[in-house]
């Protein structure tokens, strides 16, 4: 595996696998310990990814215990057996993972799709810090890539209907992948996007079934951080990206308002890649953030 380019800024941090039945759902989990009493930080990925999309921010902040769970239908976590997939079964999710792990007073970070699950489970009364990163603060269908969003939908519909092994094989298809991959990216050090491209290529196809993906992309356009904002009393940290073509700037502000306590952090020359391409400034600004709250 190509090595992260920036790897001399942070230590790679081991971690330990764990799984267990919850909500209903086989969940697979790591755990990436500090020093004894460390504050811990519970981490959420984003949509068709998995726990090493997130890897690099648990390194960036080795001064906390991180949890970082598969969501439902992703890298090693089965799904639910009925296939119901909804915001508020990823929420109930989380819900039921915290206590579980014994993090209900942790601090949860969500990154892009992970921002709506994270936003969605912990509405309502919590003092503990929120943090957004690539917040999905408007639905993609009334984005600026609205355009492309109806292909992608139109592409995940005909998956569905095709048989199955074909089906699977259009989801998983790597020329895909690597287009997306493209289209996100943001730096030009060939390095870290041909490292990117790599995470994308090794990960972006470790789902459990094509009923469960199909869900998950379904919620992941039909919902939005401002849905669940007015009621959350937590203070909220949201990390926002100048070149991010998934929810422009303007959203992020908007979204920004509807929080009855919120911080906005833009960062500069990146698009909704923050935790592979600026995982030290990411940690900055959560290490800033959570030494006030």
């Amino acid at each position: 595996m190509v090595p992260y380019p920036y790897s001399e800024q942070m230590s790679a941090r081991a971690s330990t696998r764990y799984s267990a039945i919850i909500d209903g759902v086989s969940t697979s989990w790591w755990v990436f310990d500090s020093d004894p009493g460390a504050s811990t930080i519970v981490m959420v990925h984003g949509f068709r990814g998995d726990h090493h999309g997130l890897q690099l921010f648990a390194d960036a902040l080795p001064e906390y215990r991180v949890i970082i769970p598969d969501l439902p239908g992703f890298g090693e976590s089965g799904s639910w057996a009925n296939g119901d997939i909804t915001a508020d079964r990823f929420g109930a999710w989380l819900r039921a993972f915290l206590a579980h792990t014994g993090s209900t007073d942790a601090t949860v970070l969500g990154h892009s799709f992970g921002t709506i699950v994270v936003a969605n489970g912990l509405r309502g009364h919590r003092t503990q810090a929120i943090i957004l990163v690539n917040p999905i603060s408007q639905r993609a269908l009334s984005g600026p890539n609205r355009l492309m969003t109806a292909v992608a939908s139109g592409w995940y519909q005909l998956a569905g209907i095709l048989p199955e092994k074909i089906g699977n094989a259009l989801l998983s298809l790597p020329l895909s992948v690597r287009i997306m991959s493209e289209l996100l990216v943001k730096s030009r050090t060939s390095s870290l996007r041909n490292w990117i491209h790599q995470q994308h290529a090794l990960y972006f196809s470790r789902y459990s079934d094509r009923q469960s993906l199909i869900g998950a992309y379904t919620v992941s356009i039909s919902h939005d951080v401002s849905e669940y904002a007015p009621d959350i009393e937590a203070p909220v940290l949201l990390i926002t990206a100048d070149k991010d073509e998934i929810t422009p700037i303007a959203a992020q502000r908007r979204v920004h308002r509807l929080f009855s306590d919120a911080t906005l952090v833009v960062l500069d020359g990146v698009g909704h890649l923050v935790h592979y391409e600026k995982p030290v400034e990411t940690a900055v600004a959560v290490r800033s953030f959570l030494a006030k709250h």
